[in-house]
């Protein structure tokens, strides 16, 4: 195993407007490095999965407007049309636990969307099935996030609370909903890693961040923001993948920036501690 943190790509690609986004993916390799991992952005290079993708690469899919989101399904896909694409959760899993990259960090998971409908994010089973470790602030705070808790909890997903009780809100420190466990360090994770991957288990470690309290958002300018994002999709007949980033979108215009910045500043903290998490973890600072 070599000291390596992955990164999902589809917070540039498809997440974060231009130029905003390479410089976003730029903090969080910095913020890495400056811990001691390597970091390794994943994404699909012409049809091909390429872990640790270049700066040249990097800056031409931040500026390219037709990059594929690429989720676990559509990897035989892409590798047939030799389409660019910026991975998500799930896919970036798979890629970086094949390379041998046990954590990753990325800024919130998918998961159940509100609403009477049935639609789930693909990175949910991928966690109930693949053992890595994701660092992140918890789901979008567009999800039904209590649900969302739920659909981890009956696939057996371990859900840890960084210095917290609490599931975060993405953008929002507080949800009101309860973690399986409260850790304090990144020696406490690399331990819980480590008991997991000595009992054979196969399921995902989910590290729940908050958003530094200085850029965190405060739950009724969420759920203001979000009411009014919702209208425009639903006016817009918006659905699908398109989805997550429209509400996004409206979400950042509707808080006047403040959930976009609030966005950056919990990127860049997960990198660092996802780095500290892994250093952890590599060192063997935890009893073997």
């Amino acid at each position: 195993m070599e000291n390596q943190v992955a990164l999902e790509t589809t917070v540039m690609t498809h997440g974060l407007p231009s130029p905003i986004n390479l410089q976003a993916m730029r903090d969080m390799m910095s913020a890495i490095r400056a811990v001691g991992p390597d970091p390794c952005p994943i994404a699909i290079i012409r049809g091909r999965p390429v872990v640790k993708v270049p700066e040249d690469e990097l800056e031409r899919l931040a500026q390219a407007s037709d990059v594929r989101k690429c989720s676990l399904r559509d990897l035989p896909i892409i590798g047939n049309t030799l389409e660019d694409g910026g991975t998500t959760v799930s896919s970036t899993l798979f890629l970086a636990l094949r390379a041998g990259i046990q954590v990753f960090a990325t800024g919130g998971i998918g998961g159940v969307h509100r609403g009477k409908k049935a639609d789930v994010s693909a990175d949910l089973p991928a966690l109930a099935t693949l053992p890595g470790t994701v660092v992140c602030s918890g789901a979008k705070s567009i999800l039904d996030l209590p649900k969302t808790v739920e659909r981890l909890e009956t696939d057996g997903v371990t859900v840890l609370g960084y210095q917290t009780d609490e599931f975060p809100a993405f953008t929002c420190r507080e949800s009101g909903l309860p973690v399986d466990h409260r850790v304090d360090n990144p020696q406490a994770v690399a331990e819980i890693i480590q008991a997991r991957d000595a009992l054979g288990l196969r399921t995902g470690i989910l590290v729940c961040v908050p958003c530094p309290s200085a850029s965190a958002l405060t739950p009724s300018e969420l759920e203001t923001g979000l009411a009014l994002a919702r209208e425009n999709a639903e006016r817009s007949q918006i659905s699908g993948k398109a989805l997550t980033p429209f509400l996004l979108n409206e979400l950042a215009r509707n808080t006047r920036g403040k959930s976009l910045a609030a966005n950056l500043a919990l990127l860049k903290n997960n990198a660092r501690i996802a780095a500290e998490i892994q250093s952890a973890f590599f060192k063997g600072s935890v009893p073997s």
